[in-house]
């Protein structure tokens, strides 16, 4: 049996996030086995320069550490925060240098924090067409939790946990098809 290789990345500039609370109940939820390795990285792990790189050689290595991650990976999780009805301009920077084969095939969890329901169909709208042009396997159901779903840092509403529930079903289903045993948590921070 190999060892399945999920990255999760965040589309967050500052911690704690609502998005990092998403994507690690997400995990969390997906029971994840010793025979999955999980990495961690929010948008400010790319380090200051990320905005002001224009070709993959000008990224610094904190920047090309990420988007080697997200290549190499088996599978991704991504939770991103909404604003003004997309996810953050330096999150689709990142991508931008990710090589358009990489993710052919792979799963991919969709997740989306924003303030309040008019950010709902970005998931759909934003995060959906992203990954289909990487030709990658977007999972079917795809969560966004508004500022109303959260008490004290943590998701309350029973139906977005419902919703994480269906999610991280699908995730570990996709890892068990890729080989990998699903059974007890393992979250590692990578920053």
């Amino acid at each position: 049996m190999s060892t399945f290789r999920l990255v999760v990345v965040t589309g967050n500039t500052h911690r704690p996030s609502k998005s990092q609370a998403l994507a690690a109940a997400i995990v969390e939820a997906a029971q994840l086995g010793p025979a999955v390795s999980t990495e961690i990285y929010d948008i400010v792990d790319a380090g200051p320069g990320l905005g002001g790189s224009l070709r993959r050689d000008d990224l610094p290595w904190e920047a090309a550490r990420i988007v080697d991650a997200i290549e190499h990976a088996d599978g991704l999780v991504v939770a991103v925060p909404i604003y003004k009805a997309s996810y953050p301009g330096l999150f689709k920077h990142l991508f931008d240098f990710v090589d358009p084969s990489a993710l052919e095939r792979k799963p991919v969890a969709l997740a989306a924090t924003g303030g309040g329901f008019r950010h709902a169909l970005a998931v759909e709208h934003q995060l959906r067409p992203l990954f289909g042009f990487f030709s990658a396997h977007s999972l079917p159901t795809g969560v966004f939790v508004s500022d109303a779903n959260y008490r004290d840092g943590k998701i309350v509403d029973e139906d977005v946990i419902k919703r994480i529930g269906a999610l991280a079903g699908e995730l570990t289903d996709a890892i068990e098809r890729r080989g990998a045993v699903s059974t007890v948590s393992t979250l590692t921070p990578s920053a």
